[in-house]
């Protein structure tokens, strides 16, 4: 892990930095889940700027990891403009929070849905920029490269892509519930919908390819045809639960739906 840690760090500085101090306010807004009690829609406010800078932080680092290998590529660039784009949506999330607001779906104002529009664009400009990458990867020859390693980064990055503008899907029916309201019963920290359909789930499912797909790869399967299988079930899954939402049903359940965040 140390090892890993120092390499990131040396790839790329910019990206390394931004992923821990997103880490770091992971961990300080999860500890605010336990020390405040302001809520929206019956779960506690931090919860969602702590599912939004933990996974900030996944993306920073693989991103940092991956776009090293690519030739002339301006990564520079690229690193500052997840920074900006990002940033911009982890703070602005956090204040909501703090405020007891929502962030997401809010139209309630013209400064609450001019903000949420911003967001929206801020999270298409990143979705873009890292299919752009993706292409890079797939129009580049990498021979010290494991070519299942290479493939492993191909698909986990266009599953990515793909399930981000998943997310416009919620935003035009601007609810994250299929079949109810927002806010009932979940699981913990997720707060996934335990009652009726939830999209979320895979939204999380097919973002997180891109930490998943390449590590399984490298360490574990170490083929090509293998990793292209796995990224082919690995994709089915997400659009199952996706389409499983959709018709409004629940993926976890729980006894009674009864559990919820406290």
């Amino acid at each position: 892990m140390f090892e890993f840690i120092s390499n990131l760090k040396e790839r790329n500085e910019s990206l390394f930095y931004y992923g821990l101090i997103c880490l770091v306010a992971s961990i300080v807004f999860l500890i605010l889940t336990k020390v405040t009690s302001t809520q929206v829609y019956n779960v506690n406010a931090w919860y969602k700027p702590f599912k939004f800078a933990f996974s900030t932080f996944l993306f920073s680092w693989a991103m940092a990891w991956y776009c090293y290998y690519l030739p002339s590529f301006n990564v520079n660039l690229f690193s500052w403009s997840i920074i900006i784009l990002l940033g911009f949506e982890i703070i602005y999330i956090a204040i909501q929070a703090g405020r007891g607001q929502l962030s997401h779906y809010n139209l309630s104002t013209s400064t609450y849905a001019f903000l949420y529009s911003m967001m929206a664009i801020a999270a298409t400009l990143v979705t873009i920029y890292t299919f752009y990458v993706g292409v890079l990867f797939c129009i580049n020859n990498f021979p010290n490269l494991p070519n299942y390693y290479v493939w492993a980064i191909r698909l986990s990055i266009f599953i990515f892509v793909i399930f981000s503008f998943q997310g416009f899907l919620m935003g035009s029916k601007l609810t994250h519930t299929i079949g109810g309201p927002d806010g009932g019963p979940g699981i913990p920290i997720l707060n996934w919908s335990t009652k009726f359909g939830d999209p979320r789930i895979a939204h999380f499912i097919g973002m997180h390819a891109l930490q998943v797909i390449p590590v399984l790869s490298f360490y574990i399967l170490k083929n090509t045809k293998a990793t292209i299988f796995i990224s082919a079930i690995y994709c089915l899954l997400a659009f199952f639960t996706l389409f499983q939402a959709l018709k409004g049903k629940p993926f976890f359940k729980t006894k009674n739906n009864q559990h919820e965040i406290q």
